[in-house]
This record gives C-alpha cells, structure tokens and sequence, in this order.
C-alpha cells in the first residue's frame, strides 16, 4: 500500500452531489468537481488497474454509474460505492489530489483510449459473470 505523502493535501470540503452527479472537493479558495464516471473510470481497484503497466482493464459503459456512498477509510483514504457494485477502490488523499487537478488530461486521455478500443462509455463490455449481458436502461 503506497504511504501517505506528507506534503499532500487534504479535502476540506467533501460534498456529493447526487443529482449534478459529482463529487465536490475543496482544497482552502480552490474548488473541483469531478463527476462519478470520471471517479469510476479512475478507480486504483486492484481488479481495474492490474498488477502491472499494461495489464489495466479499461473501465467502460460507465456513464450513468451513481456513487451512492463516501466510507473513510482510515486518514488517508476514503472508500467510494458505486452503483454498479463497485466497491474496492481506495481512493488515496493523493490519488483525489492528482484527479483534482489534472482532470482534463487525465479525461482526453481516457476518452482517446475508448476511440483506439473501439469501446462505449455507455455500454459495458467488461465481463461479468454470470448475469446476461442484454440489459439495455434508455
């Protein structure tokens, strides 16, 4: 488990806001907004990130995924359940930091490996077991 930086910082504000579908966090004057895709995209569960460069299963269909619930975890990390069941990412103090501010790279990026895989941000293809994979939500 990567230690905690000590020159991190810290949320002082920590707002969901379930209806715009973002989470709010505050660092003193500056604020951001990051929406529960982005989050979800973005979670550093071991199952979505690998065990290794190369080997992340990219996050898909994600869309209209919820986060309903904000658990900390210890200090330095805050566990964040998502609609689609999706519960293992421990999101880091340093992790929503470097979400924080680098969202718009991080998001043109992950938008550009979509285009390259040929995949949806609004239909999943990650496989599940079990279950039928034909639910379509209009």
């Amino acid at each position: 488990m990567a230690g905690m930086e000590k020159d991190t910082p810290i949320p002082d504000v920590i707002r969901l806001h379930k209806l715009s579908r973002v989470l709010e966090l505050g660092y003193g004057e500056q604020s951001y907004r990051l929406d529960f895709e982005y989050l979800r995209v973005f979670t550093p569960s071991a199952e979505a990130r690998g065990h290794g460069p190369g080997q992340e299963t990219l996050q898909v269909g994600k869309r209209n995924v919820d986060l309903l619930a904000i658990e900390p975890s210890g200090t330095y990390a805050l566990k964040l359940v998502f609609s689609d069941g999706h519960d293992s990412g421990l999101y880091t103090w340093d992790l929503l930091y470097n979400l924080a501010v680098h969202h718009d790279e991080l998001w043109a990026e992950y938008l550009r490996l979509l285009e390259v895989q040929g995949a949806s941000r609004d239909i999943d293809t990650t496989p599940k077991s079990g279950g039928s994979s034909c639910s379509h939500h209009h």
